[in-house]
């Protein structure tokens, strides 16, 4: 016997009176997490804190009184940083460079014991008591992850993950659902799972702030730049009063900018999940940040900040959807021609235009990037680095499809990607 898991998306209908209870939930547990980060990494390197059992005798007695969640929220809130925790440490293992965890996006976990599923609604734990949310559902789930796996008796309910959408003031529950499965089924979800698919992101400090293999141009980086330099501007003339009132303002202008940052940054991160999700993505694949002021002439720490942020973005909510996020050396990654191979430094025209030298395959200089920076991946995964799985099919993903290292190319149907040629097979394309 074997497991499907699934995780479904669905927007909840909260009552109004009881959105704060929710939303005070949210903070609380977030408190849980952040305090936890902080004193799981009091130790440097390999000597922080990863053990779940150590961190809740520890703190669990002190978070229970200092907040108003249940228990079990409160483990919650505690295992969710000494995961995050064990992978900063791993980092640090291999000589990246990381910080102490630190958690603000909107996101509560709950399980059978904080929550009680039903097909039609939800009852979740807060600060205030349970609240009942109904499901908003199509009107034909038919065909659809709802219709399939939430609404389908055949899977049950397991740990899912409460969020908010700032942009349409939103409560969406991510619902983890799981099946049972037969040994026939058992058998071909094992050889299903052998596929490895990796979505390939470039990140940019001008232009679009990330770029994927599949021809997506996520975010603004020069609108990003303009505001930061607006909201800087304002604080020099503020500083120059050096009143107590021009103090608080700018306290106040901070915390503007980081709210708004912080705002895009996951803005990006859910647009490179939607495209790693659309395109049944096992892994997605960033350059290594380690060394990215040293890289780039403009990469000082903000853009530092930014990119590792969105990063880590990236990485805890890839964690609910059973994708795993690496990173890959960058090295040549904007010479390397992703459809020949042939790496010359001439071949990036400019900043934003790679033409190949030797076979004149041209398209966005930040997407050919992303594209190599996904077969770097692959290549880890073919070597045994990050699987042990028997040399199981392996592809990134592109705007047509996915690319794999036995240069074989299937073209999806009406595909018509920028650039992406049969003529010459080096791919294999699934997707849009």
């Amino acid at each position: 016997m074997g497991d499907v898991i699934r995780t479904v998306k669905v927007k909840l209908d909260v009552p109004d009176e009881r959105c704060d209870d929710l939303h005070q939930t949210k903070e609380q547990f977030l408190y849980c997490a952040n305090t936890t980060a902080a004193w799981a990494w009091r130790y440097p390197d390999e000597h922080c804190v990863t053990s779940k059992q150590q961190a809740e005798n520890a703190l669990y007695e002190r978070l229970r009184n200092e907040t108003d969640l249940t228990a079990n929220l409160v483990q919650k809130g505690i295992r969710r940083a000494i995961e995050a925790t064990k992978s900063g440490v791993a980092r640090l293992k291999k000589g990246e460079t990381t910080s102490q965890p630190h958690f603000d996006a909107w996101s509560v976990v709950y399980d059978k014991r904080s929550a009680t599923f039903h097909r039609d609604h939800v009852s979740l734990s807060t600060v205030n008591g349970r609240v009942e949310c109904e499901y908003v559902l199509p009107d034909d789930p038919t065909g659809t992850p709802i219709g399939e796996y939430l609404l389908n008796e055949e899977y049950e309910f397991r740990m899912s993950t409460l969020q908010y959408d700032r942009s349409s003031e939103a409560f969406y529950l991510h619902a983890r659902m799981r099946r049972t499965t037969d040994e026939h089924e058992q058998s071909t979800a094992v050889s299903n799972a052998k596929h490895r698919t990796v979505l390939g992101v470039d990140l940019n400090v001008d232009g679009s702030l990330a770029v994927t293999s599949t021809g997506a141009f996520i975010g603004n980086a020069d609108e990003m730049n303009h505001r930061r330099r607006e909201f800087e501007k304002t604080r020099g003339s503020m500083q120059q009063t050096g009143t107590r009132s021009a103090h608080l303002s700018i306290q106040s202008m901070d915390d503007r900018e980081h709210r708004w940052m912080k705002d895009e940054l996951h803005r990006a991160s859910n647009q490179i999940l939607d495209e790693a999700r659309d395109h049944g993505c096992t892994h997605i694949a960033f350059e290594n940040l380690t060394d990215i002021r040293d890289r780039g002439a403009h990469a000082k720490r903000f853009h530092a900040w930014a990119f590792r942020r969105l990063y880590e973005y990236v990485e805890y909510k890839a964690e609910m959807l059973d994708i795993e996020v690496e990173q890959v050396s960058p090295a040549y990654t904007s010479q390397r021609c992703s459809k020949c191979g042939f790496t010359h430094e001439t071949n990036r025209r400019s900043k934003h235009q790679f033409v190949c030298q030797k076979c004149e395959y041209e398209l966005n200089a930040d997407y050919n990037a992303s594209k190599n920076i996904a077969r770097k991946m692959l290549k880890r995964l073919h070597s045994g680095q990050m699987s042990s799985d028997g040399g199981a099919p392996r592809q990134c993903a592109l705007t047509s499809g996915t690319l794999n290292l036995n240069g074989e190319f299937i073209a999806s149907v009406d595909s018509t990607a920028e650039g992406e040629s049969t003529d010459k097979p080096t791919t294999s394309v699934v997707g849009n």
